[in-house]
Order: C-alpha cells, then sequence, then structure tokens
C-alpha cells in the first residue's frame, strides 16, 4: 500500500488528477455527491481518500489557463501557478497521446529521460489493465521555473516535454443483467455495437464480457475509420461489432452508413458530443441520470434508469403490444366481415333478416368489444423475443392476416345461415333469430380463445394464462344466455328459448371455427418451417 504523503511519485500523479479537473465534490448531507463529469468524480475520490482535496491544491495552485479536452487530441491541459510563482502544466488524457508528449518520467523521486524500455514497460502495464476491461487514463505535468516562459493568453507548445507521471485504471461494472440483455438483443435479431472512446483493448475486454463480439466480427479503431470513405465503410459495418478511440464525427459517421445498409439504428448517448449522433439514427435514446441536457434533447426518447436492459424490456414491450393490435384487428374485422356476410348471404338467398337491429347492436357492442378489449391484456407470446425484427414497410395485415379476415368470415358468415335456414324451415322466424344470434355469438367466442396467439394452440398457452379474456368470454356467454331464456330480454331482444339439440347444434357448428383457427396454425407452422 503506497501512502501519497511518503510517496512522491503518487503524490504527482493524484495531485494532477486534481487539479486537472472541472469536477468537484460536495458533501450534501451524510453523502458526497460528484458536480460534474463521473470520471473526474472518481479521481477527485480517490485523491480525497488519500487526504488530498481540490479546493485545498487549488489555494497553494492556483489556476490561470486551460486547455479543454478535445476529441481529436483526447488530452486537457490546465496551467497553475503556485505561491512561489512557478508555473505548472497538469495534463491528463488517452496514454498514447500523453506518452507522445512525454520526455521524462519519475524514478527514485527525481525526473529522468523517458526511455525505450520504460515505454515499453508502460505499454505491457497498459494492455495487461486494458485486457482486464479497465479504463484507463494517464497524466502527466511540466515544472516552469521561470513563469515568463508561457504566456497564459498563448499556450501553444504547452503540452511538450511533459513528465509522465502514472495511470489510472477504473472500471465502472456491469450491470449483472446487462450480458443477458445481448444475448435477448441477438436472439430477437438485434445486433448490439459498442461505440466508445476507451482504448481498443479494453473495448474487447468489456465486449467479451457483454457476449457483443462474435466469431469473425472485427474491431475498427477511430484513427481507422477517419481513412475510410462512407462507400467504403458501408459494407464493412455489418461485421463490425466494436469501435474503440472514436470521435464524434466517426459515431455519425457509422450511423449514417448502418441507415444506408437498410439497418433500423438505435443509438445512445449521454454527452453533448453524442448528440448529432443521437440526431442522425432513426431512435436516439439519451440517458436520463448522467445523460446532458443537449442529448435529451436531441433524442426521441430518454432512459429514466441508464439500464441498457431497460431498452431490451421496451422492445419486448413494444412487440407484445403490436402483437395484441394484430390479435384485436384479426378479431374486430372477422366478426364484422362474418355480420355482414351473414346478411348478404340472407339476400343473395331471399331468406328473412337473420339478425334485428338490436340484436346486431348488442353484437357490436358486447361480444365484439368485451372480448376484443381483454385481447389487449393478452401475455407474451412464449418466442416474442426469438423472432427476427419485422420490416417497417411490412403491413398490418401482412402474415395471412388479411386471408384470415376473409375466410373467417366466410366461415361464420355460411355456419349462420346454414343453420338459419334450417330453422326457417322448420321453426318459426323467432327461434330461426334466436339460433342465428347465439350461432354468431358461439363463432366469436371459439374464434377469440384460438386467437390468443398467432403460433400456439390454447392448449400449450393455457386457457387460464389470460384471466381477463376468459371473464370476458364467460360474461359474453352468460349474458347471452340470458338472453336467450329469460323472458324480461326476450321481450326486448325478440328471442325464444332454445331446446338442447338447438343449443347444442349452434355449439356444433360456431367450434368449427376453433378447429379450422388451429388447423391454419399448425399449417403456417409446417409450411414456414416455424414452432410446433
Amino acid at each position: 500500500m503506497f501512502d501519497p504523503l511518503t510517496d512522491q511519485p503518487l503524490l504527482h500523479l493524484l495531485r494532477a488528477a486534481v487539479l486537472c479537473s472541472n469536477a468537484r465534490l460536495e458533501l450534501r448531507g451524510r453523502e458526497w455527491t460528484v458536480l460534474g463529469d463521473p470520471t473526474e468524480g472518481a479521481l477527485l475520490t480517490v485523491a480525497g481518500k488519500a487526504g488530498l482535496w481540490k479546493e485545498t491544491l487549488e489555494r497553494r495552485y492556483p489556476r490561470i489557463a486551460e486547455i479543454p479536452f478535445d476529441s481529436s487530441r483526447k488530452m486537457m491541459t490546465t496551467l497553475h501557478e503556485d505561491l512561489e510563482e512557478k508555473r505548472w502544466v497538469f495534463t491528463k488524457g488517452g496514454l498514447e497521446e500523453v506518452l507522445r508528449r512525454s520526455a521524462f518520467i519519475i524514478q527514485d523521486e527525481k525526473p529522468v529521460p523517458l526511455s525505450d524500455h520504460h515505454r515499453e514497460e508502460i505499454a505491457r502495464i497498459h494492455q495487461e489493465l486494458a485486457g482486464a476491461g479497465l479504463r484507463l487514463l494517464a497524466c502527466g505535468m511540466r515544472k516552469v521555473k521561470n513563469r515568463i516562459d508561457i504566456d497564459p493568453s498563448d499556450l501553444r507548445g504547452v503540452e511538450e516535454e511533459l513528465t509522465f507521471l502514472g495511470l489510472f485504471g477504473m472500471i465502472d461494472p456491469l450491470r449483472p443483467e446487462a450480458a443477458e440483455a445481448v444475448h435477448r438483443c441477438r436472439a430477437a435479431g438485434i445486433r448490439p455495437v459498442m461505440i466508445t472512446g476507451d482504448h481498443r483493448i479494453t473495448a474487447e475486454a468489456i465486449a467479451a464480457q457483454l457476449g457483443i463480439k462474435e466469431t469473425g466480427e472485427q474491431v475498427l479503431t477511430g484513427e481507422e475509420l477517419a481513412r475510410l470513405s462512407p462507400e467504403a465503410l458501408e459494407p464493412m459495418v455489418e461485421k463490425i461489432s466494436i469501435y474503440a478511440r472514436v470521435a464524434p464525427e466517426h459515431k455519425v459517421k457509422i450511423v449514417e452508413a448502418l441507415k444506408r445498409r437498410g439497418e433500423i439504428v438505435a443509438m445512445t448517448g449521454d454527452g453533448v458530443n453524442d448528440a448529432p449522433a443521437l440526431r442522425a439514427a432513426d431512435i436516439g435514446v439519451a440517458m436520463g441520470q448522467s445523460g446532458t441536457d443537449v442529448a435529451r434533447e436531441a433524442a426521441e426518447m430518454i432512459l429514466l434508469d441508464d439500464n441498457f436492459a431497460t431498452i431490451v424490456s421496451a422492445v419486448e414491450e413494444g412487440r407484445i403490444i403490436y402483437d395484441n393490435i394484430r390479435k384485436f384487428t384479426r378479431y374486430i374485422l372477422s366478426t364484422n366481415s362474418g355480420e355482414i356476410l351473414i346478411m348478404l348471404f340472407a339476400i343473395l338467398f331471399a331468406l328473412p333478416l337473420p339478425l334485428l337491429p338490436i340484436q346486431i347492436l348488442w353484437t357490436n357492442l358486447v361480444t365484439d368489444g368485451l372480448p376484443a378489449l381483454a385481447l389487449g391484456l393478452e401475455p407474451p407470446e412464449r418466442d416474442v423475443m426469438r423472432r427476427a425484427p419485422r420490416s417497417p414497410e411490412e403491413s398490418l395485415f401482412a402474415g395471412g392476416l388479411g386471408l384470415h379476415i376473409v375466410w373467417v368470415g366466410l366461415l361464420m358468415g355460411l355456419g349462420t345461415i346454414a343453420l338459419f335456414a334450417w330453422a326457417v324451415r322448420t321453426r318459426d322466424l323467432v327461434h330461426a333469430q334466436t339460433i342465428a344470434f347465439l350461432t354468431l355469438m358461439l363463432f366469436q367466442m371459439f374464434h377469440v380463445l384460438a386467437i390468443r396467439s398467432e403460433r400456439d394452440p390454447l392448449w400449450r398457452i393455457g386457457l387460464f394464462s389470460n384471466p381477463h379474456l376468459l371473464g370476458a368470454a364467460v360474461l359474453t356467454l352468460s349474458l347471452q344466455l340470458a338472453i336467450t331464456y329469460l323472458p324480461p330480454l326476450q321481450e326486448l331482444f325478440k328471442t325464444t328459448a332454445l331446446t338442447a339439440g338447438e343449443l347444442f347444434a349452434c355449439i356444433g357448428v360456431a367450434s368449427t371455427v376453433y378447429f379450422a383457427v388451429e388447423g391454419e396454425k399448425w399449417l403456417l407452422a409446417h409450411t414456414r418451417g416455424g414452432n410446433k
């Protein structure tokens, strides 16, 4: 364990990290809060634990000038003057940049020339730490004995002849659910891409932990990316999942290349520099906790918990909602087409009116409405996150939905009108209309149970997995039987009691839609090689 009070190189390193920073630590109650960049806040924290506080150091080394961090330089530099009117330069940034500008290193508490051996040793340590997934920052300093050698208004050349002080390694621990979220993305046909300013080795190590990089996929650095034209980059983006040491303009370049490939691109970001890429993406997702106001303004969505797994959950929820919209549409339009065809067939076959206006109104308000609303609460299907994303050009009626509406409507219409025609010849018109009314309702109930999944049969998803729909079906059936058998309601809806044989005839004909829809699922599963 090193003590900065006795270890001069460590003291210099911590002092440089504290002074070359715009963040602050503030004690609020019993908790410390970081004001500013979280990375700089981490450096202030480790220095504070060693007894080096920014306020104290700034009184001893007041800042007189600054060269802000720049993505092209990957460094930040500050100029300070001590109480003896000597000037100090403190620099922090990427190892390659700081090391390239360094000429000395502290050894035995004295600055000595930075040799090739030193550079090799630093590179070895850097590779070892980066391979463990640590983000690394290097610090350097320069002591200027003659204060007139540096003009605060002209800092050109101030970042040269630095003394290399050392490295900070830090890690933002991966959330436990992050790797699982990446796995779910891939299963759902969504390809996660890491775009980071970290070193290539660090990026690869983190990507390996997350499962982002797969066999055959490449890693591209910002320097390599800058040399590629948009035309050259476009065919490459399909095989690249990690971009390291990138600048803000590189992010926009990547997003645009993916979009030209026909991909739907969601981009996450939190900083001011991320705003152009967030705006260029199809869906910009800003961080709600750590994100800047500029990033949030540029994004279409704001992630309140800054958790990638939440994005995956949102994708799943979106797919569930879309599935339920299709089920709602399938049910309502199939039922309505059946009602229309019943009336049309009655005219074509010269039959009396099979349904009275009040019966049609009841069908539209109750037997259509209650189950349709309950379909909106249908739980997710088992393969909802194992399907390829649908095309944005795809119609709501794709996948056989339009054809389903037509043939189910025909089945309902023909089945109902056939029973009605039989009842007209054997019984009175009120009996026949009651049979048609009840048969249509039963068609709807059997149909709504069958279409709860576009792929799985009812016996697999379970009758009780959506209690709202089961309750709506039972309530609808109960009300329909009350209309059929209770005298006050018979008078209102112009119905009459049916015999057991007639009741079973209605059930038998209406149940054909259930077996037909389940047969359609089986046929589509075998035709398309889907889940059986």
